[in-house]
């Protein structure tokens, strides 16, 4: 119990209790205690270093600087830093720092060498920048598009599935292609023309059909895809220009050129045939070369004879006489009997037999008549 009353009172003992230091006391009197110092009793001596000031509590250096930034702006209380400008001055310069960061972010413009920058003034065409670093009023006052003029472009046809058209025989063709562009003129690239890359593929498609459309399908798919591809650029390149769009086409390039899926067995027949057809037209045209040839040789020999012939008629007439001849005797059987005598034994069956070989007989001795069979 008594213990219990103890620690009731020490509230109050602490609370009546002046504050020490480590030194002293900290009583009333400057010399009270064992110490010199004294404590908030106004003693000359050292404060206790964990007791609260009189002032109150310091705040902590740069814990509320935003907070003191924004009261001096404000001019609202707080102490102001030295040299620092506040309320309505404070807000003019940090405008002004704002304005003059706009004005050279939307004045100065680096223009790549493969590039062109078009500058438009409250809308209107002003003028178009090369390249290098040039300036220009600011934005709104002026605008700045970058064009990149170098850059060839590519379209290719179709996206996916199939292109088929019609060709100028009635057949229907498969058709694959690109289309290779770039910008002739950036100004006219930007003002004259809303979607470029839709003109670009609405008039390259148009082109093709048709010249496909007075186009054979053997040519489509053969020869001609070479003067296809010339015609498609040239009618894609006057369109564009009629346009004044600006754009330059760099050419066409056929990828596919085929019959439909739906008909292409049939259509390898048809071509396997067409092309048989063409290779038996020139072996007889070969042939014919031939025999037209040989048939000139003769008649220039025939010319020749005629000429020695008008010279010696009787002479020539005898030398073509015997050369007949003997081209004909060279061909068939013979029997040469010679001598004075008889033919004792005349081989008829080998004669009859077709056998090509000549039969000599021995001569008799009397004389006779030779004769040939």
């Amino acid at each position: 119990m008594v213990n219990l009353l103890r620690w009731r009172a020490l509230p109050a003992i602490w609370k009546n209790e002046a504050p020490r230091g480590p030194w002293g006391n900290g009583g009333g009197s400057g010399n009270g205690g064992s110490g010199n110092g004294s404590g908030n009793g106004g003693g000359n001596g050292p404060r206790n270093p964990w007791s609260v000031p009189p002032e109150g509590r310091r705040p902590k250096p740069g814990g509320n600087s935003l907070e003191d930034l924004l009261k001096r702006a404000r001019g609202g209380g707080g102490r102001n830093l030295p040299g620092m400008p506040t309320g309505s001055r404070l807000w003019l310069m940090v405008i002004g720092a704002l304005l003059a960061i706009w004005v050279l972010y939307t004045s100065i413009h680096p223009i790549g060498p493969r590039e062109r920058g078009v500058v438009t003034s409250l809308g209107s065409y002003a003028g178009t920048l090369t390249p290098g670093v040039r300036l220009t009023l600011p934005a709104p006052l002026q605008m700045v598009e970058t064009v990149d003029v170098a850059n060839i472009r590519t379209e290719n046809f179709p996206t996916s599935g199939e292109n088929l058209m019609l060709t100028g025989d009635q057949n229907i063709v498969d058709l694959a292609y690109s289309v290779r562009w770039d910008i002739r003129s950036a100004s006219d690239y930007v003002f004259q023309i809303a979607k470029p890359t839709d003109t670009v593929r609405a008039t390259a498609e148009s082109a093709m059909r048709a010249v496909i459309a007075t186009t054979s399908l053997n040519d489509a798919i053969g020869e001609g895809r070479a003067r296809i591809e010339g015609q498609v650029q040239v009618m894609i390149q006057q369109i564009l220009d009629e346009y004044n769009s600006g754009i330059r086409i760099q050419g066409v390039a056929i990828q596919k050129a085929a019959a439909p899926q739906a008909v292409d067995e049939d259509f390898k027949q048809v071509t396997a045939a067409q092309q048989e057809a063409q290779t038996n037209k020139n072996n007889a045209n070969a042939y014919a070369q031939q025999i037209i040839a040989a048939a000139q040789g003769e008649a220039a020999e025939f010319d020749k004879i005629y000429e020695q012939y008008k010279l010696a008629p009787e002479v020539t007439r005898r030398r073509m006489y015997y050369e007949t001849m003997e081209q004909v005797l060279a061909r068939t059987n013979k029997t040469i009997v010679e001598a004075p005598g008889v033919t004792p034994y005349l081989p008829l069956p080998t004669m009859r037999g077709g056998g090509g070989s000549a039969q000599q007989v021995a001569p008799q001795a009397e004389p006779q008549t030779g004769a040939a069979k």
